[in-house]
């Protein structure tokens, strides 16, 4: 479980084994983390499988190839790392699980004195997810959202956020990771068993 608030940022460094293996360059507070352990990369929760000095080494499956922006990286772009809450830990953001749930891509961009206002679209899939001045998790980072329609949704972005994260680094056209509020996601999934079991009660009563 993480929150989305990013602290770190790594640089993405290639592939290894075809697209299998993903590595990471991290920084000095990163470094005692143990094989093993998951960290959230662009909001993806991947386990550590290799350390070699400052480069970090993940499995990448074909589920997350799929859902996911990892596979189309481009090498020496900046990643979003986070690692996981522990039961000390502020929860600032939001409860984000490393769960990719689509991709979008960034529609437009909106420089303001204090930050920026992004737009991105969303698969269809998605929408009822999502709700005005909820929280979505775009690329790991947690956000709010400020304006939504049935395929796309504007956040703000603090400087802070921008400074901390790598959506300083988007432009138009760039793939990102979404992950749904899962919340939202739970609370929408029994409402819609609640409606089966009602409709198939009134199918049987007739």
């Amino acid at each position: 479980m993480f929150t989305g608030i990013i602290q770190h940022l790594g640089r993405f460094k290639g592939f290894r084994k075809g697209r299998k293996e993903l590595v990471v360059q991290v920084s000095p507070p990163l470094f005692d983390f143990k094989v093993g352990e998951s960290l959230a990369v662009n909001g993806v929760c991947l386990s550590l499988i290799q350390k070699e000095r400052d480069n970090f080494l993940f499995n990448l499956s074909e589920e997350t190839l799929r859902r996911t922006n990892l596979g189309r990286l481009h090498k020496g772009c900046q990643l979003n790392l986070e690692p996981p809450l522990s039961p000390s830990s502020f929860l600032s953001g939001h409860m984000v699980t490393g769960h990719i749930d689509g991709t979008g891509k960034i529609l437009k961009i909106i420089n303001k004195t204090q930050g920026k206002r992004m737009t991105f679209s969303f698969p269809s899939s998605l929408r009822s997810y999502f709700i005005l001045k909820g929280s979505v998790a775009i690329n790991g980072v947690s956000l709010t959202v400020a304006a939504l329609n049935p395929s796309r949704l504007d956040v703000e972005i603090l400087p802070i956020t921008l400074n901390n994260s790598n959506l300083s680094d988007l432009k138009r056209g760039d793939e990102v990771n979404i992950e749904c509020d899962i919340i939202g996601k739970y609370v929408y999934n029994y409402l819609s068993q609640v409606q089966k079991s009602i409709q198939g009660q009134d199918k049987n009563a007739k």
